[in-house]
């Protein structure tokens, strides 16, 4: 059975094959190097998308970003229209918008999106790191110990009293126990979780 043909010319005498490194260098250098219109699809693509991660952006990173005016009405456009075909249609033109901006500007807007994605994971690290603490105070007099030699400023007397008052209610009866209820978790239980993140919050910043 004979192989199928590979697509290609010549050049030179040589058979170049559509696709090749060769085939990809002789076409950058018949458009002067220029992007291809693949490429280009694919950038736009890509600036649709982070325009359209704009609307998420907090004040604070939108106000630094000195954004031009046109690109920020056609947010608000985008951010007001809920029909499916207009939302394409204007997140194109916001994809347009951002390919006029400065490679710069282009770079910031990416910066301060990750800045506000890394914030958010810090944020989530912290709300596990005082569950973990506070789950770990209530099973166990080491952790409590632990916790207030670690953190001396926390006030000993109210925590020990909350974690007393937390055990207390999470204590199944036996009538709980047989029918495999989960523990009770009142309001002791939120108040260590409280204190623990302020804590934690608190220490953080100084």
């Amino acid at each position: 059975m004979s192989r199928k043909p590979k697509k290609g010319y010549y050049v030179k005498g040589h058979f170049v094959a559509e696709g090749s490194e060769l085939d990809l260098e002789l076409r950058a250098e018949q458009t002067g190097g220029e992007p291809s219109r693949t490429e280009l699809k694919k950038e736009s693509a890509e600036l649709q998308k982070v325009g359209e991660a704009l609307l998420t952006l907090r004040s604070d990173l939108m106000e630094r970003l000195d954004l031009p005016e046109s690109l920020l009405t056609a947010l608000e456009e985008l951010r007001r229209i809920t029909n499916f075909e207009g939302r394409r249609r204007q997140l194109q033109y916001v994809g347009k918008l951002m390919r006029q901006l400065e490679p710069d500007t282009q770079q910031a807007i990416r910066d301060a999106l990750e800045e506000q994605r890394s914030g958010s994971a810090q944020q989530t690290l912290a709300l596990h790191a005082a569950e973990k603490w506070r789950d770990d105070l209530i099973a166990s007099d080491d952790a409590l110990h632990a916790w207030l030699q670690a953190h001396p400023a926390t006030d000993a007397q109210q925590l020990r009293a909350l974690v007393r008052q937390a055990r207390k209610d999470a204590a199944p009866s036996q009538d709980e126990v047989s029918r495999g209820q989960a523990p009770r978790r009142g309001r002791a239980y939120r108040e260590i979780f409280q204190i623990v993140r302020e804590q934690l919050e608190q220490e953080e910043h100084e």
